[in-house]
């Protein structure tokens, strides 16, 4: 059976690419393993189904003998920030995997996950979106990786009441998510970057952005870039997802971008992501489907843990450990095109626990 490789989130870059200046560059999103030893990785179980998908993939990771182990923290999406024991895990491991934490609507309370990111400076957020064999989609030939600012803009929460009933809301442009959208598609053999905005209005922010991106792509001659308007891009990916492949977006549009281009992939629920920084990497469920505290999934317990299972295979690609990436992408493609499962987005009511076994017994 072909084998489709997640893309790694890390990479050791020392050379410079023909045509462009020598540089100096050195380890970006966390330092080499070395010796392949076991490596720690701090776990969030998260709010509703989270616990239910995240201990999914501890029983898969048990059951092939992948050299992790976690050191697991309960945190809540109410709480009023992130316990500073789990922010000194994460910095001591420098990986975590995590379920969804629920974000109260209004009322002043900052979301866990906003935290998380501002914290640990994971200013790029990874979503890829692709065809699944055995998936029925509208669409085939889809592959499309949204990169998206993850720390900056609306979506980031950086906003204060000036004065009773008037809201600002901050909004930055950093040439350093455009930089990261290049050298990821370079490194990942990608041929297009495209930057979503929307400086036909926000003429100087939006603007920014794209004097940055168009910066950044003079270094990268062998990749095409071209610009896109937002809407025009959602229109886009519903209808013609064949003709993008990185996107490079501000916080908020990003967003709106990967939930769309999961829809049309096959759902938020079997799409991979990640949430990184210089130092440090947030595997979790790529695009939010909204589900957290779905009651009646939790109750029948039959939340999809696909996601997550393709997001932890990022993770030991991102660990360096790459034959049990391969063997856990390979079982639960296995699973999905052999039709051993059908989760609600997949046309079904298969439990999680029945989703674990049958990945567990495809692995190789």
């Amino acid at each position: 059976m072909a084998r489709r490789t997640i893309p790694i989130l890390r990479h050791l870059l020392t050379k410079p690419r023909p045509g462009v200046a020598a540089q100096t560059r050195s380890v970006t999103y966390m330092p080499r393993p070395g010796d392949g030893a076991p490596r720690a990785v701090t776990l969030i179980p998260g709010d509703g189904i989270g616990p239910l998908v995240t201990n999914a993939v501890e029983q898969v990771m048990e059951a092939m003998h992948a050299p992790v182990y976690f050191e697991k923290y309960e945190v809540t999406g109410d709480m009023p920030r992130v316990p500073e024991e789990v922010i000194e895990s994460i910095r001591k491991n420098k990986v975590c995997l995590k379920g969804g934490l629920a974000t109260p609507m209004g009322g002043g309370v900052s979301s866990l996950n906003m935290q998380l990111r501002r914290e640990l400076d994971l200013y790029a957020s990874l979503v890829n979106c692709f065809n699944l064999r055995g998936l029925q989609t509208k669409h085939d030939n889809v592959d499309i990786v949204v990169i998206r600012e993850n720390t900056e803009g609306e979506y980031s929460g950086l906003e204060h009441e000036v004065i009773p009933g008037v809201v600002e809301s901050l909004k930055f442009c950093s040439e350093r998510i455009a930089r990261y959208a290049f050298e990821y598609a370079y490194l990942n053999n990608r041929k297009k970057v495209t930057a979503v905005h929307k400086a036909n209005i926000m003429k100087l922010a939006d603007g920014l952005f794209l004097e940055s991106c168009r910066e950044v792509a003079t270094n990268y001659p062998g990749i095409t870039y071209n610009e896109v308007i937002v809407d025009n891009c959602c229109m886009q990916v519903v209808a013609r997802p064949e003709q993008f492949d990185v996107m490079v977006t501000p916080n908020l549009y990003g967003n709106l971008v990967a939930n769309t281009a999961a829809g049309i992939a096959g759902g938020t629920g079997v799409m991979p992501g990640g949430n990184v920084g210089a130092d440090h990497a947030i595997f979790e469920q790529g695009a939010s489907a909204g589900n957290v505290g779905n009651q009646k999934i939790l109750d029948q317990k039959t939340a999809n843990p696909v996601a997550l299972l393709l997001s932890s295979a990022m993770m030991l690609r991102h660990l360096q450990f790459p034959s049990f990436s391969d063997r856990l992408e390979n079982a639960v493609e296995r699973v999905i095109l052999e039709g051993k499962f059908r989760t609600k987005d997949l046309g079904g009511h298969s439990t999680t626990q029945e989703v674990v076994d049958a990945v567990i017994a495809a692995l190789d």
